[in-house]
């Protein structure tokens, strides 16, 4: 019988702080079998895990009065942002920041240990999972971004791998919302199981960047021949879990992406799964509380019967209970 692996998501960030030592090590002890790393880069091009480059949403730079005058305004893949920048830092710099609960209101409990940590660089991570026994999942973020700034996120990780097992044992897997950076992974040699992050609607950053008005969308690459053409190009596709639900009728099912993606022989990877009544379909909220648990196991146990190759968790244990 297929078994879905199962993603600590940033960590067992349903407990504890995302992407710290604390929710990497408990993602093991609750039975992950991955933990999943978001990888930027800081200025003097060391890969630090944060959930994105802005990093006043997971530390407390914002209370830094020596890096108040860091905080700007830049255009990221299309969309404007504001705040504190990793590529603006140092790793010495990075290195004084506390981590934060990125979602305090939602998680109280985990925003209790807000401040007790640090940030880990990818190779802190590396040998944590050594100690664990946890397999790595790690997304490049932003990578047109990180190498229009002479950050090429494919280097920094082939030269953190490189000369250690990561570079070829088989337990590195490496996604990308963009699929070009994929393939210059694995032209530096990593031998990682390549994973194309596709969200509900937009297009692929990269896609975007090449300025061509007839690059496809996120749901046009999951239609037939774009599905078969990708499963030449990488091993599996890691999609919103939104898109494998809709309704019929008002009833809500699963899609059919699973099994065509199964028939071009690609693996499909659903993403995040989380108890709260704010991640869940309206059908299974309970209460109208945000930060409630609603019906998650009705949804989760949906996805699981699709056969998923493998599920982002933020808290490991809820999906073990599954059976």
């Amino acid at each position: 019988m297929h078994e879905t692996r199962v993603i600590a998501h940033r960590g067992a960030s349903g407990w504890a702080p995302e992407h710290t030592e604390t929710a990497v090590r408990l993602a093991a002890r609750l039975g992950a079998d991955a933990v999943e790393p978001d990888l930027v880069a800081t200025r003097d091009g060391v890969l630090v895990v944060r959930h994105d480059n802005e990093l006043s949403e997971t530390t407390d730079v914002a209370d830094r009065a020596a890096f108040a005058d860091r905080r700007r305004a830049q255009v990221i893949d299309g969309h404007e942002h504001t705040g504190w920048f990793v590529e603006d830092f140092t790793w010495a710099e990075v290195a004084t920041l506390r981590a934060r609960e990125r979602l305090p209101r939602l998680r109280p409990r985990s925003a209790r240990l807000d401040g007790r940590e640090g940030v880990l660089r990818f190779t802190d991570l590396l040998a944590i999972a050594d100690e664990t026994g946890l397999d790595i999942v790690a997304e490049l973020k932003h990578a047109s971004h990180h190498a229009s700034l002479g950050l090429p996120l494919d280097e920094l990780v082939a030269d953190a791998v490189r000369g250690t097992h990561w570079m070829s044992s088989g337990r590195l897997v490496v996604e990308s919302f963009e699929e070009g950076v994929l393939h210059e992974v694995r032209a530096a040699g990593v031998v990682a199981r390549l994973v194309y992050l596709m969200d509900h609607d937009g297009t692929a950053a990269d896609l975007v960047a090449r300025g061509d008005a007839s690059a496809p969308t996120y749901a046009q690459q999951r239609e037939d021949a774009q599905l078969a053409a990708l499963a030449g190009r990488v091993d599996a596709i890691s999609v919103a879990k939104s898109v494998l639900f809709e309704r019929d009728g008002g009833q809500l099912r699963t899609t059919d992406l699973v099994e065509r993606a199964r028939a071009v022989r690609l693996g499909t990877i659903a993403w995040t799964l989380r108890p709260e009544n704010a991640f869940l379909e309206p059908e299974h909220r309970l209460g109208e509380h945000d930060a409630a648990w609603g019906d998650w196991t009705t949804e989760w146990a949906m996805l699981a019967a699709l056969g998923l190759e493998a599920v982002f968790v933020d808290h490991p244990d809820l999906w073990r209970r599954l059976g």
